[in-house]
């Protein structure tokens, strides 16, 4: 089978398509990557890329920019409109493409609604892959991007049916681009918003359900598989760490890696704790900001796996990817959400007991501090965290998410 996997310009979300993508590639069937323009410089070499027209170089910058310095409402708007941007592209250029290319099914990303119309004007199946939480509606969930704890009242579940309405409103623009190319494809007012745009037959999540809050609508198309990565690799830890002093990792990804008052705030608390700190910027200091934090340890990537698997705490952005690992291997999690999904995924650390959380706002070394010496000491953060990590090695991870795909497509 040729699949072709859409997915938005986003490097953490491009990596976990290229994950499946090789697996899928390993059992024997092809894939091409459709991006919009620009975005085919953040795919490893190797795999095959159809860059659709409508967007260049310049603008994916633009958005990736925007969309790593979210600010109120003016930036929720900003991303909003960058988004609707893209898919409006990729509508109405992919078709010829995907035509030309003779794809037999589509791996979109959840957050990408042209996945959905062009598969439905295509007339071929459409896998969902929530990189991010799931955004599969459950009355008694808040949508992923707000900070809400869970509340299955009725009192919880009116204030959720209100954050549905503002998010409505928030996303107009992306909305009137769905009905558009909906009506276009000739499939009337069947899709009109992110979630009828979804898979009808699987979604693929990257949570586990026992991270996840509890959800009282049965959905037999959400596979909860956990972390989408290839195996273990062999990897060691480049670094002396003291095993007589804890161990602190902090990352904030791929688009957050710029923040160094962050870092630094992070870095004045470990050291007046006397505590070891890593932090990993992912490329967004520069050589002065990163000698200028006064960590253990500056890089701009580590060995995730092998340092989480060492380290006594994580402070994390919140980032499915670096909350799965931690928690798989027992790790408890300081949040400092920023924008996206990040605010649900905090509530659900909070919400399982296997960490805390603070506003990056009102953040300051003494509350770091306070916050470090809390998670380091009271065992409990630790042994929620390794129980939720026994579910996340039970999920089936990638493999079963290649053979649920594979279900579906043959």
């Amino acid at each position: 089978m040729h699949l072709a996997l859409i997915c938005p310009p986003f490097k953490s979300h491009i990596a976990v398509f290229e994950t499946v993508g090789a697996e899928l590639v390993r059992r024997g069937h092809r894939v091409t990557f459709v991006l919009n323009a620009g975005a085919e410089r953040y795919v490893t070499e190797g795999f095959d890329v159809c860059a659709v027209e409508g967007t260049d170089a310049r603008q994916m910058e633009r958005v990736i920019d925007r969309a790593s310095r979210p600010s109120g409402l003016l930036g929720v708007l900003r991303t909003v409109h960058d988004t609707a941007m893209l898919t409006d592209a990729l509508c109405e250029h992919a078709p010829e493409h995907l035509r030309a290319l003779g794809i037999d099914a589509v791996l979109g990303d959840q957050m990408e609604p042209a996945a959905g119309l062009l598969a439905r004007h295509l007339g071929v199946p459409i896998i969902s892959i929530a990189c991010a939480l799931p955004i599969e509606r459950d009355e008694t969930i808040p949508l992923p991007f707000l900070p809400w704890l869970y509340d299955p009242s009725p009192k919880g579940i009116r204030r959720n049916r209100g954050g549905e309405r503002v998010s409505r409103l928030l996303l107009l623009e992306q909305n009137r681009v769905i009905r558009k190319w909906s009506r276009r494809f000739g499939l009337g007012e069947t899709f009109h918003d992110l979630q009828s745009c979804l898979s009808d037959v699987a979604t693929i999540a990257q949570t586990t359900v026992g991270f996840d809050f509890p959800r009282t609508s049965a959905n037999s198309r959400l596979h909860m598989v956990g972390p989408l990565r290839e195996e273990e690799l062999e990897e060691e830890i480049p670094f002396d760490v003291d095993s007589g002093k804890p161990f602190v990792f902090m990352s904030l990804g791929t688009l957050q890696g710029h923040r160094a008052s962050l870092f630094a705030a992070a870095a004045r608390a470990c050291r007046q704790l006397d505590v070891q700190l890593l932090v990993a910027h992912c490329g967004g200091l520069d050589r002065e900001q990163a000698e200028a934090l006064g960590a253990t340890w500056v890089v701009d990537f580590a060995p995730q796996r092998a340092v989480l698997a060492r380290a006594d705490l994580c402070i994390t952005h919140c980032g499915m990817n670096t909350v799965m690992d931690a928690l798989e291997f027992g790790t408890p999690l300081l949040a400092l959400p920023i924008a996206f999904d990040q605010p649900g995924v905090s509530a659900r650390i909070v919400h399982h007991g296997v960490g805390s959380r603070m506003s990056t706002r009102l953040l300051t070394t003494a509350k770091t501090k306070q916050a470090i010496e809390t998670l380091l000491h009271e065992t409990g953060y630790k042994k929620r965290a390794g129980k939720i990590g026994r579910t996340i090695s039970a999920a089936g991870g990638l493999r079963k998410a290649a053979g649920i795909i594979e279900a579906v497509i043959i």
